[in-house]
């Protein structure tokens, strides 16, 4: 489990909004913490503040052995030439340790569908011709996906699909349609208060932006959940199926139903963390749990 072109991420990695606000300093200090703690994979989105392959070179550049995955690099942000000239360059300068994953997403376009979108983008990267002299490694390319017709696309024309908020049954569903070969990633949010209700409030909070757009409530929809689940903040049952809260047993416990369904690797978000804060501290907490004893500094 956790392999990716022959890559070893092991079953669970770190997915973090954290370092598009660190200061480099700061963020070299994390990556390189969470290196020597074990953890072989981390995943950064793209949200507006880091340009996500600059972002990914800074990192591997601080670290040794870290796999650093674009959870997403967003199609629209750069054009495929750009994309495929710094992807190259990273897997040239450190050989089987970048993960370029795309996603449908950048400067707004109405009217254009995802999935013929990234089959364009996909088109005009594998139509640019080979480098010369070739990169010391291949690049390795997962989706962003969800739906069947995204999932399809990732098997065919990647090493795999990468999902993000969803729900144990959606990663059953996806290995299904992926096939046993291809690679499947999991994002999913834990939340370390075991209070019920403070717990839910939190996670309701993050979950907000989600619940108030139509892609997403579209996507929760096609999950099984009612329309009445989606009110005040979400149902009880639809916050506890997408943030794992309570404490270490019970968050591993939970995050282990993916793999059990079908991941290959889950990244975890801590989320719940103050403004300011960082979540190193639940980060040496969920290495314990979920690390090979081995594998830990």
């Amino acid at each position: 489990m956790g392999g990716i072109d022959g890559l070893d991420l092991g079953t669970f990695g770190i997915y973090t909004f954290d370092f598009e606000h660190q200061p480099a300093a700061q963020l070299r200090e994390s990556i390189q913490e969470l290196e020597e703690q074990g953890w072989q994979a981390v995943w950064i989105p793209e949200v507006g503040g880091r340009e996500a392959l600059t972002h990914a070179g800074f990192l591997l550049s601080a670290t040794e052995r870290m796999h650093v995955i674009n959870g997403i690099a967003r199609i629209w942000s750069r054009g495929a030439r750009s994309t495929y000239g710094a992807s190259l360059l990273l897997a040239d300068a450190y050989p089987h340790r970048h993960v370029l994953g795309l996603g449908f997403g950048g400067e707004p376009r109405p009217g254009v569908k995802p999935v013929a979108a990234m089959i364009e983008y996909l088109d005009a990267l594998d139509a640019l011709a080979p480098s010369d002299p070739a990169p010391r490694a291949p690049m390795h390319r997962v989706l962003a996906a969800y739906g069947p017709r995204m999932l399809e696309l990732a098997r065919e024309r990647s090493a795999g699909a990468h999902t993000y908020h969803v729900n144990v049954a959606h990663t059953a569903q996806a290995r299904e349609i992926l096939g046993p070969e291809a690679f499947l990633g999991v994002e999913h949010a834990v939340l370390f208060e075991s209070d019920p209700a403070t717990a839910r409030a939190v996670a309701r909070e993050h979950l907000h932006g989600y619940l108030s757009t139509p892609y997403n409530v579209a996507k929760f929809r096609r999950l099984g959940y009612a329309e009445e689940e989606f009110a005040n903040g979400g149902s009880d049952r639809l916050v506890d199926d997408f943030v794992f809260w309570g404490d270490l047993d019970t968050i591993a416990e939970k995050l282990n139903g993916h793999v059990a369904a079908g991941a290959d690797h889950v990244g975890v978000q801590v989320i719940g963390v103050e403004p300011g804060r960082s979540a190193m501290p639940h980060w040496r907490r969920l290495g314990e749990a979920l690390l090979p004893r081995s594998g830990a500094a």
